[in-house]
């Protein structure tokens, strides 16, 4: 499109295009004529972004052939046609609350990504990425976390606005090919290198080679290494100039006889092939190295998220400097097309008042109350407001270094000074080292062949210790056959050092006793009850989240889970209802399931089974119903209302015809990458609310950082209101979203979303890892089993909680 810019510039009456890289361009005012049509040759040289095969293998082909065309054209018919007209008009409308002003602001969207795209940047979305090394962390494996930034244009009150913020993606860390492969495999020497791992991680990467500075795409690795894999060479016949004979020659030799080339490490590797099928062409991988702003896309290990973390985060200053310096150095005001369509830009940060909401008081065992301070308190000289009493439970230990007994006594005393009576444990188990090695199934499976049923029937809990933190393999089997099959409370730790800890202790304690049904703290109205709305007729809270594979499980089911509040009045009790459905879909569709069985007409649908639970748990019906949902954009607006409000109002007709809830729906997104500053050094203070100037137009939205920032800079979360029946004012609905950040049992901090919604997403990643096992032991066969999805396709059904278990906080 740039060639067709360039070559037919009066054809086109001198006007600038914004291309989307797919199928629309845009200009600003009308083309000539409806359709053009034009004709446009590219020059590009041998190899660069593709890899030519020669036919045989051999380099000095290609590079004769190479010489003798002078490089490769190619011949593109252009045709544009008109489409449509988009007036500009749409923002001024948009700004009324007339209109979305969608096709606009997506116009002047795709300007920004042209602009960024022209200097040269990695574009992904709307953000966009510079080959500055200064913007390179590296975070191990091989990978690197390249910092840029996102950059869009938003309608708000106080006008159209860029939304311009820092952001990071994950890049393979460009340099010498086995530089690369030695930090991503963490080995020392080549000869340690897994090559069929590596030539799966190297395939279509682009390389530029260091003897004649060309560029690649990789196909894959030669089957022998580089001193013995042969090529046929074509060499001219000395007693017949006009005659060509071949001879076989090794890659290693080819490059130092024939090319004059050095290799001091090829020799005993395999070699790089650009080539295509059949059409192999080698070159030894010490001559490889891979080109910058490459995207790696793959899941990050534990260990490589939390130094991602620690090296990209800015405190609030920082970061306002740097998008200060980004804004001057991206130029906007000079982009033609910005500029033809009047569009000026200030230099500086909207400025805006906030209010901070008064921390909610909260009340512990022996009746004390606090307020907390800056959105945190402790539990030190505090007792749990109703603690649970543990008599018969057990410890099994797979295969950690850690000192059991001293464990259990440490815990029992920690619990003593909370209020929490714990007997010694009627039993403990360690893992026989015969086991240690063996799939995670079976160690679970050997490890309860020490358990006799009657002691299991009457065990209350069982502390579980691991070896190896959250990434333990063993952790998904062990929750599928406690909660599952057992119906048996457990809770994993991996406390390495941390038995003496007593922070570390109380925080296990803390979960424990919400898993058993206890509470460690309430809000003071819970306990009057006087909270504005909820209090005065039965009312029901939903927190709505769906998790979905990671990359690499895509074929994975992703699991629907929705929490819900139990014991009107209280806002502090949850339970959990959990589903599989199709990989990578986040509309929930099992929240109603009419079905008919034995000639009469049931629903299973999650909401069915939450609103009997609620009904049973206090004796009444909730009039009410506040719905949380996380995880959707605002372009999923629209299916919420038509796809998951739906089937939540048909399920309350199924129940009871007629019985129409009222219903107030909420979508929390945290994923933006909009920032509130203060003047000073400090992140906002907990309980800041924003619902001015920088909101929408007409919705109903507000911007809030319930929870204190320690590090880096805060991110509000912007909590959309779709639909109001209730009729919550303003000041009362931001008064109940704020409250709800400090009943999070875990935590003896505000939160920065929801409670409902911080439970609902523990509960669907802690029940994916039931699914998650057996895709990784590649047996997708569900003993639970399966539900055809649309197109006759099957997914493993998600395992039927325990009765004893269903209705407790097992996510915790």
């Amino acid at each position: 499109m740039d060639k067709v810019q360039q070559t037919y510039s009066s054809e086109l009456s001198q006007k600038v295009f914004a291309y989307d890289g797919a199928k629309s361009l845009f200009t600003y005012g009308e083309l000539p004529k409806k359709t053009l049509n034009f004709t446009v040759i590219l020059e590009s040289s041998y190899g660069r972004g593709g890899g030519d095969g020669n036919g045989h293998g051999s380099p000095s082909e290609g590079e004769r052939k190479r010489m003798k065309r002078g490089g490769r054209s190619r011949k593109f018919d252009v045709e544009i046609c008109y489409a449509a007209k988009i007036p500009l008009r749409q923002i001024e409308a948009a700004m009324r609350g007339e209109e979305s002003g969608q096709g606009a602001l997506r116009v002047l969207d795709i300007i920004l990504r042209q602009h960024a795209a022209k200097k040269g940047c990695l574009l992904v979305g709307q953000s966009s990425f510079h080959d500055d090394s200064r913007n390179f962390v590296g975070i191990g494996g091989g990978v690197v976390g390249c910092r840029g930034f996102h950059s869009s244009f938003r309608p708000a009150q106080g006008g159209l606005s860029l939304n311009i913020d820092v952001t990071t993606t994950m890049i393979l860390k460009p340099g010498p090919v086995m530089n690369f492969l030695l930090e991503n495999q963490n080995v020392r020497d080549p000869f340690r290198i897994d090559w069929q791992k590596a030539r799966r991680m190297l395939k279509n990467l682009r390389i530029r080679t260091t003897h004649n500075s060309m560029e690649f795409k990789i196909s894959g690795l030669s089957e022998h290494p580089c001193n013995q894999q042969y090529f046929s060479l074509r060499v001219k016949n000395d007693g017949n100039p006009d005659a060509q004979e071949t001879r076989e020659i090794t890659v290693y030799e080819y490059f130092r006889k024939e090319k004059g080339v050095e290799l001091k490490d090829s020799a005993p590797l395999p070699c790089i092939d650009v080539g295509r099928p059949n059409h192999p062409n080698y070159i030894p991988i010490e001559l490889c190295s891979l080109l910058s702003l490459q995207r790696y896309t793959k899941s990050l290990s534990s260990q490589q998220r939390a130094s991602l973390v620690e090296k990209s985060r800015q405190k609030p200053q920082e970061r306002m400097r740097t998008l200060t310096d980004a804004m001057r150095s991206n130029r906007y005001h000079e982009d033609p097309i910005l500029s033809a369509c009047g569009i000026n830009f200030s230099d500086q940060f909207v400025r805006l008042e906030g209010r901070i909401l008064p921390s909610p008081t909260l009340v512990f065992g022996k009746g004390e109350s606090f307020a907390p301070r800056n959105g945190w308190w402790n539990f030190n000289q505090k007792q749990m407001l109703e603690p649970s009493h543990i008599q018969r439970w057990a410890i099994v230990n797979f295969s950690a270094r850690c000192d059991i007994e001293l464990l259990a006594r440490k815990l029992a005393n920690t619990g003593y000074n909370k209020g929490i009576h714990i007997a010694a444990p009627c039993a403990t188990f360690e893992e026989s080292p015969q086991f240690r090695n063996a799939s995670p199934a079976v160690r679970v499976d050997k490890m309860f062949d020490h358990y006799n049923s009657c002691l299991l029937e009457d065990l209350e809990f069982i502390l579980c210790v691991l070896s190896e933190k959250k990434n333990s393999y063993v952790y998904g089997p062990w929750k599928k056959k406690t909660l599952s099959d057992l119906g048996i409370v457990t809770q994993c730790i991996a406390p390495s050092h941390k038995i003496n800890d007593q922070q570390y202790l109380t925080n296990v304690l803390l979960k424990i006793n919400s898993k058993l049904g206890g509470i460690n703290s309430l809000l003071s109205f819970e306990k009057t009850p006087s909270i504005p709305i909820i209090s005065t007729s039965p009312t029901i809270i939903l927190g709505l989240d769906v998790s979905h594979g990671s990359p690499g499980h895509s074929d994975m089911p992703s699991i629907a889970a929705v929490v819900s509040s139990r014991e009107w009045p209280l806002i502090s009790r949850y339970r959990a209802a959990v589903r599989t459905q199709s990989p990578k879909v986040e509309m929930i569709d099992s929240l109603f399931k009419p079905s008919v069985h034995e000639d009469k007409k049931t629903d299973l649908g999650i909401i069915n089974e939450l609103l009997i639970d609620f009904y049973q748990s206090c004796g009444r019906k909730p009039e009410k119903i506040i719905i949380f949902r996380d995880g959707v954009s605002e372009s999923q607006f629209n299916q919420v209302l038509n796809i998951e409000l739906k089937q939540i109002t048909e399920a309350c007709d199924f129940i009871e015809s007629g019985y129409q809830p009222k219903i107030t729906l909420i979508v929390a997104q945290m994923n933006h990458h909009t920032k509130l500053f203060q003047d000073s050094p400090e992140n906002v203070p907990p309980g800041t609310v924003v619902d001015t100037k920088i909101c929408h137009p007409l919705n109903f939205d507000f911007y809030m950082c319930a929870h204190a920032g320690m590090i880096g800079t805060t991110r509000p979360t912007h909590y959309h209101i779709l639909v109001d029946e209730i009729g919550f004012s303003a000041d009362d609905l931001q008064m109940l979203v704020h409250s709800l950040s400090y009943v999070y049992q875990r935590s003896t901090t505000a939160i920065s979303i929801v409670a409902p919604i911080s439970y609902a997403h523990l509960a669907a990643a802690q029940m994916s890892q039931f699914i998650k096992g057996e895709y990784d032991s590649s047996d997708t066969s569900s003993s639970h089993g399966v539900i055809t999805i649309p197109g006759n396709l099957q997914i493993p059904a998600m395992p039927k909680l325990h009765k004893k278990v269903c209705t407790k906080m097992f996510f915790c």
